[in-house]
């Protein structure tokens, strides 16, 4: 992020609670990788993973393209098609739990999968070093190793914490995924108003096309307020996620029925033992952090932190990432990015800016 031109970029991300992020990941890696038990073995669904029909490239990308989850599905595919063998070698049922999280002749139970190395390296502390530009899926040919040296000697991830905070501050804004429709409608009163006003008369070339804003913002042109403007903004926002939601909602089932008794939802959750919470809590310490402080900016926001955002809006012009980037590797793009088509648009003739999401 750090190469990114500074005064042709902005940056926004969406910090989520670590503990529910792990689950989050386990739960997501089981669910992808669950879909490759339609077929009767590794080997054929390992050559499945690997076709790239046309219509993936047409649709926006393959999960198993994108970061992490193109090494964590792998690892869970192999590990679900073990546990499948061993049953079907043993020939009887030896489900003896009704605990979701802990079904280890189904899939890993999660106290290992926290465990793992892959875990360690690829989803704990995940959100700091992505945000520091560690990850091994970051460009600097430098980051495996500082990362590996990070968890090597653990007292050095305060640095690489102490990095991601100055990042976070230097971010145009921050939102929390656990206030969804909240980061929402503070989004969009903060730079809605300031950049719906300029749209209409906006004009720009993409692609040998020219884009006519005005008439992206035909549904707020009657709006008496700043209040109004936020109001609908957030409208289309909900709609947006029930669509989303409904959606996630099938293509889980699709999924968990491969994995039978298996399925994991938030009461669920409630089952795992405290001392497991606490553990992935502790192996997040970094995140733990970095969460807090993404809430104090959060608050902070809500109170002080439109001017600045305001400023930088109308200092500066903002070519809309909906057109003028690829969006279709993103995985999981946060329901209330939807207002983005509203909100990150080109403003000035002068200046451009784009914006990136980590």
């Amino acid at each position: 992020m750090s190469k990114l031109p500074y005064d042709k970029t902005s940056v926004v991300t969406v910090i989520r609670n670590p503990v529910d992020r792990v689950f989050s990941s386990y739960e997501f890696s089981v669910e992808v990788a669950a879909r490759s038990l339609m077929f009767p073995n590794l080997t054929y669904a390992t050559e499945v993973a690997n076709r790239r029909p046309v219509s993936v490239e047409k649709l926006g990308g393959n999960t198993l393209d994108i970061w992490p989850w193109k090494y964590l599905a792998p690892w869970m595919i192999e590990d679900l098609f073990a546990r499948k063998n061993m049953r079907e070698v043993k020939g009887e049922d030896l489900i003896k739990t009704n605990e979701p999280y802990n079904m280890g002749d189904i899939v890993m139970p999660l106290h290992q999968f926290i465990n793992d190395p892959i875990a360690l390296d690829l989803v704990h502390n995940g959100a700091t070093f992505q945000v520091a530009g560690l990850t091994n899926n970051s460009y600097s040919k430098e980051s495996n190793d500082v990362r590996k040296c990070v968890l090597k000697y653990q007292t050095l991830g305060e640095y690489v914490l102490e990095v991601a905070k100055r990042r976070l501050d230097g971010m145009l804004y921050i939102g929390l995924t656990d206030k969804h429709k909240e980061s929402a409608a503070l989004f969009a009163s903060v730079v809605g108003d300031q950049v719906i006003s300029k749209l209409a008369q906006s004009r720009f070339s993409v692609n040998g096309s020219t884009i006519n804003h005005s008439k992206l913002i035909d549904p707020f042109r009657n709006s008496s307020s700043k209040t109004e403007t936020t109001r609908k903004l957030v409208k289309l926002y909900e709609g947006c996620i029930q669509r989303s939601l409904e959606s996630q909602r099938q293509r889980r089932a699709s999924s968990v029925k491969y994995i039978t008794p298996v399925n994991f939802t938030q009461e669920s959750r409630h089952q795992v033992p405290k001392r497991i919470i606490e553990e992935i809590g502790a192996l997040n310490n970094l995140d733990m952090q970095l969460y807090e402080y993404a809430q104090l900016i959060f608050e902070k926001q809500k109170q002080t932190g439109s001017k600045k955002v305001i400023t930088e809006v109308m200092s500066y012009g903002m070519l809309n990432a909906l057109y003028a980037a690829s969006w279709k590797h993103l995985p999981f793009a946060l329901p209330f990015l939807v207002l983005l088509p509203f909100i990150f648009i080109y403003v000035s003739s002068r200046t451009k800016r784009s914006k990136s999401k980590l």
